[in-house]
């Protein structure tokens, strides 16, 4: 425990003297972000009935979960991250900000679909893990003067796919599962409580503790690779990566384009805004970088999500009654 302590103490000395590092595709990536964000709390402010809750949870996610996991993850040496302009400790800022983005419009769509609660956390759960597959491979490749955008430390023969640990994408269904479970969970404790104040500022610092307690639970490690039965960097991960897939299929059975709240362009243009622009601006600095074999790898899996998008909204969209 003492060393453990040691090294988050040096880590944190490590991060506030440690130069902010001026890559041009660095400062455009994380200013998309930035743009995407302020979008997204401007639609939150005009169009959600309660949104300062919703505030709070993104808020929340970002600096009680998100980032306190992801400096841990750095404190224990699996990865590490450029300097950017903005940093919690050892993260740039825009780590945790682009996936309290993902979780929010994710959470936003289900709540239009027809489903049971399992089948709405699989499905968020299920889209961070399609976007982490064309975030991270393209990440990885963006180094400058020998450090990079994001660098795994993993050991060689470690099963991983352009250098990310395969346990890692499914990594990502956990975090954005964990915390749409809980979230939801949370929603319906205020909903119950009459939109009580007291209940809308306690629900999302309480919910997203317990979402990084499971994080950091023997849970994780028996999701990512069946720890303790198996050990990590084998076959096992891609079987548990592959069950990602299995439980996407499952929630798409269940859903079988059934619409709760009618979707659109006009009142739910987060939706695909957040993720097409997330996609194409990853798209563009592939071709611009000339990652032509990450693109390859990458298209199926937005093709994926974003059939998924159109399929809900076409059949979301109200039709217009004729005159008569």
């Amino acid at each position: 425990m003492a060393e453990f302590f040691k090294s988050l103490y040096s880590a944190f000395n490590a991060s506030k003297m440690t130069w902010f590092t001026f890559v041009p595709s660095w400062v455009i990536q994380d200013a998309v972000v930035f743009v995407l964000a302020a979008v997204v709390i401007g639609f939150i402010l005009r169009r959600e009935k309660r949104p300062a809750p919703i505030l709070l949870e993104m808020f929340c996610f970002i600096f009680l979960y998100a980032a306190v996991y992801e400096n841990l993850s750095t404190v224990m040496g699996w990865y590490g991250f450029g300097q950017s302009l903005v940093m919690i400790f050892n993260v740039p800022v825009t780590v945790p900000l682009i996936e309290a983005l993902f979780v929010y419009v994710s959470l936003r769509f289900v709540s239009k679909l027809k489903l049971p609660a399992w089948a709405a956390v699989a499905m968020v759960g299920a889209f961070g893990v399609l976007a982490d597959l064309t975030l991270d491979p393209l990440a990885l490749t963006q180094v400058h003067g020998g450090i990079g955008r994001w660098s795994w430390y993993i050991a060689q023969g470690d099963v991983n796919v352009f250098g990310v640990p395969i346990y890692n994408f499914t990594g990502w269904f956990l975090l954005c599962g964990y915390s749409s479970a809980l979230l939801l969970l949370g929603r319906y404790w205020h909903k119950r409580s009459g939109y009580s104040r007291v209940v809308g500022i306690l629900y999302p610092p309480l919910c997203l503790l317990a979402a990084l307690a499971g994080m950091v639970s023997p849970l994780s490690a028996f999701l990512l690779w069946l720890g303790p039965f198996l050990s990590r960097g084998g076959w096992i991960e891609y079987v548990m990566l592959g069950l990602v897939f299995v439980a996407l299929a499952a929630a798409l059975l269940k859903w079988r384009g059934q619409i709760r709240e009618p979707l659109s362009l006009r009142e739910d243009y987060i939706i695909p805004v957040v993720f097409g622009v997330f996609y194409l601006s990853n798209l563009l600095f592939m071709m611009i970088g000339g990652q032509w074999t990450i693109l390859l790898f990458s298209l199926p899996f937005i093709l994926i999500h974003a059939t998924i998008l159109w399929t809900a909204f076409r059949r979301g969209t109200p039709t217009e009654k004729p005159a008569a």
